[in-house]
């Protein structure tokens, strides 16, 4: 059974390629989703799969790549949408 789980991180998250790190880490854990870019500076994520990588994922994007400074994740479970399409998409 597929789960899904939208999230919104706060830092130092853009201009550090956090939404390219995050599609390459969700495609390495079979999810499919999007990330993209907030105005008010955080990047939200919405990601589909198995729970374990899931939880995979959500652990990740606390640490993010080399150069980001992720202050606050926040995720939550929701039901699946039929927009997340078969990949894993930066918006």
């Amino acid at each position: 059974m597929k789960q899904c789980r939208h999230c919104f991180v706060a830092g130092r998250v853009q201009g550090v390629f956090y939404r390219a790190s995050t599609r390459r880490k969700a495609l390495e854990l079979g999810l499919i989703g999007w990330v993209h870019n907030l105005p008010d500076g955080r990047v939200e994520v919405y990601a589909c799969g198995e729970g374990a990588q899931l939880d995979t994922l959500c652990a990740w994007l606390k640490e993010g790549p080399p150069h980001a400074e992720v202050t606050d994740v926040q995720c939550r479970e929701i039901e699946a949408d039929v927009e997340a399409g078969n990949d894993f998409v930066v918006r």
